[in-house]
C-alpha cells in the first residue's frame, strides 16, 4: 500500500468527523442487531397467534422456537461463509448497501406469512443478508479509524447497534400480547426493522468507500480524494479546538522494502490457511464457535429462560425489557478501557464473567435477583461481543479481511444453529440450570483458545498486525 494513504489515515485524530462515520455505519448495523435479537421476542407472539406451537413440533422434533432460531442462524451461516468474499471483491460500501436492502425486503415479506414453514423460509432468506452485512461493517470500521482508537470505535459501534435491543424488548412487551388495528403484535414487531430500506441511501451518501480497499484494488486516485476530504473535515474539527493535524507517524512499509503494487496484493481465500494466518484462523474458528453458545444462548432465549422460572408471558417480556436496557449502555463503559487493555485479555475476562454470572442467573427465582444477574450477564456478553468483533477484524490484511472474517464468523452461526436445538432440549428436559452449565463449558473453551494463542493487537496499525 502506498505509505502516503496509510500514514495519512493513521495520523487522523478521533474528532467529530471520524466518530460520525462510525455512528453512521453503526446505524445500519442497528437494524441487523434488531433482527438478531428478534428471535426470542417474536416467538411468544407466533405461539400466541397459533403459528408456532408449544412443545416439540418443529423439525427434528424440536420446538418451533428452536427451529426458528436455528433457521435464522443457518441463513447467517451461509451469508457469512459464502458471501463474505463480496465485500473484498465489490467494496465495503456497495455490499453494506445491498445487504441492508436485501434484509429489509425479506423481513417485510416474512411479516405477512401465516404458516411456520413460510415464516422460517423468509427468516432464512433475511438471515443471509444479515450475515454479510455484519462482516462488512466490521471490516469497514477497522479500516477507517486509526489504530489508537480502534477499540473505542468498536465499543461505540456496539453501543449504537445495541440501542436496537431495548427497542425490540419494549416493543415486544407492548405489542406481542396485543393485536393493534387487528393485526397480530408480532407482525408489527417484525415489520419495523424493514424501515431500514428508507434510510439506507441516506447513510450511503454520507459514508465513503474504504481507502484501504480502494488502494488494494488499484484505485489510488479515489483513495487519495477520500483521505483528502477526511483530512479537511478533521482539520476543521481541530481548528475549533485551536489544534492542527499531527505529522504522519513513521509506520509500515512492506518488510521487503518493496512498495508492492496494488494489483499484486489482491487476495484469495486459500491465503487464510497459509503459514502466515493458519494459526489465527484456527484460533478464531474456535472462538467464534464457542462464544456464540454463551452470547445467543442467553440473549435469544431471555423471555423463555425467565418464563422457566415460573414467570408469566407479560411479566417475562417486562423483565426482559429491563435487562435489555443494559445493551446500549454497557459498551459506553467499555470506552474507558477498550484501547488500554489487550483485546485478547478482554475476551478472556468476558468469557469468565459470562460463565459466572450465567450460573448465578440460573439459580435465581426472585424477580429482583433475576433482573440483577440478567443485567450482569448482559454486560458480560456485550463485552465478549464487542471485543471479539474488534479482534477478528484486526488479524488479517485488507485484501482478504472480509472473506477471512466471514469464514471464521460463519462458525458462530453454525454453532448457534446446533446450540439452538441443544438449548431447546436442555430447557425443556432439564431447566435453566442445565442450559447455563452448557454455556459455562463453552466459555471455558473460549479461554483455552484465546489466552495462549491470540496475538497482541493494541495500538498497532492493521498492516503491522497482519504482516
Amino acid at each position: 500500500m502506498p505509505p502516503t494513504v496509510l500514514h495519512r489515515l493513521e495520523r487522523l485524530p478521533a474528532t467529530r468527523s471520524i466518530w460520525r462515520l462510525v455512528v453512521l455505519l453503526s446505524i445500519g448495523g442497528a437494524f441487523e442487531f434488531y433482527d438478531l435479537i428478534l428471535t426470542g421476542y417474536a416467538s411468544p407472539g407466533l405461539i400466541r397467534s397459533g403459528i408456532f406451537h408449544k412443545g416439540p413440533g418443529g423439525i427434528f422434533g424440536m420446538t418451533d422456537q428452536g427451529t426458528f432460531a436455528a433457521i435464522t442462524f443457518l441463513g447467517l451461516f451461509l451469508g457469512t461463509l459464502l458471501l463474505g468474499f463480496a465485500a473484498d471483491r465489490f467494496g465495503r460500501r456497495a455490499i453494506f448497501t445491498f445487504s441492508l436492502l436485501w434484509y429489509a425486503v425479506a423481513t417485510a415479506i416474512m411479516a405477512a406469512q401465516h404458516s411456520a414453514a413460510a415464516v422460517d423460509l423468509w427468516r432464512f432468506i433475511a438471515g443471509v443478508g444479515i450475515g454479510v452485512e455484519l462482516v462488512t461493517i466490521d471490516s469497514y470500521i477497522s479500516e477507517l479509524v486509526p489504530a489508537s482508537v480502534r477499540g473505542r470505535a468498536f465499543a461505540l459501534n456496539q453501543a449504537v447497534q445495541f440501542c436496537a435491543v431495548p427497542v425490540v424488548a419494549f416493543l415486544a412487551w407492548k405489542l406481542v400480547p396485543r393485536d393493534p388495528l387487528g393485526i397480530a403484535g408480532w407482525r408489527w414487531l417484525v415489520l419495523i426493522p424493514a424501515l431500514g430500506a428508507a434510510v439506507v441511501w441516506w447513510i450511503r451518501r454520507r459514508v465513503p468507500e474504504s481507502p484501504r480497499w480502494l488502494v488494494e484494488h488499484g484505485r489510488s486516485a479515489e483513495a487519495e480524494r477520500i483521505v483528502s476530504r477526511l483530512e479537511q473535515q478533521v482539520e476543521r474539527d481541530l481548528q475549533r479546538r485551536g489544534a492542527s493535524l499531527p505529522p504522519a507517524p513513521d509506520i509500515l512499509r512492506p518488510a521487503t522494502g518493496d512498495p508492492c503494487p496494488p494489483a499484486a496484493r489482491l487476495g484469495v481465500f486459500a491465503e487464510i490457511f497459509g503459514p502466515a494466518y493458519r494459526g489465527r484462523t484456527v484460533m478464531l474458528v474456535a472462538l467464534n464457535f464457542f462464544q456464540s453458545i454463551g452470547y445467543y444462548g442467553f440473549n435469544n432465549w431471555v423471555p423463555a429462560l425467565i418464563a422457566s422460572r415460573g414467570i408469566g408471558l407479560v411479566q417475562s417480556l417486562h423483565y426482559s425489557f429491563v435487562i435489555a436496557i443494559a445493551f446500549p449502555l454497557s459498551p459506553l463503559l467499555f470506552l474507558l478501557f477498550s484501547d488500554r487493555i489487550e483485546r485478547k485479555w478482554q475476551i478472556v475476562i468476558a468469557a469468565a464473567a459470562v460463565s459466572g454470572t450465567g450460573l448465578a442467573f440460573a439459580a435465581q427465582s426472585q424477580p429482583a435477583l433475576l433482573i440483577l444477574f440478567g443485567l450482569l450477564l448482559t454486560i458480560s456478553t456485550n463485552l465478549l461481543s464487542y471485543s471479539y468483533h474488534a479482534y477478528q477484524a484486526e488479524l488479517f490484511p485488507t485484501r482478504i479481511r472480509a472473506r477471512a472474517v466471514g469464514f471464521v464468523y460463519s462458525f458462530s452461526r453454525i454453532s448457534t444453529v446446533l446450540s439452538s436445538f441443544a438449548i431447546a432440549f436442555l430447557l425443556e428436559r432439564a431447566g435453566a440450570g442445565a442450559v447455563f452449565a452448557f454455556i459455562a463449558g463453552a466459555m471455558l473453551m473460549v479461554v483455552v483458545a484465546v489466552a495462549p494463542f491470540g496475538p497482541r493487537t493494541r495500538n498497532q496499525p492493521l498492516e503491522a498486525i497482519s504482516r
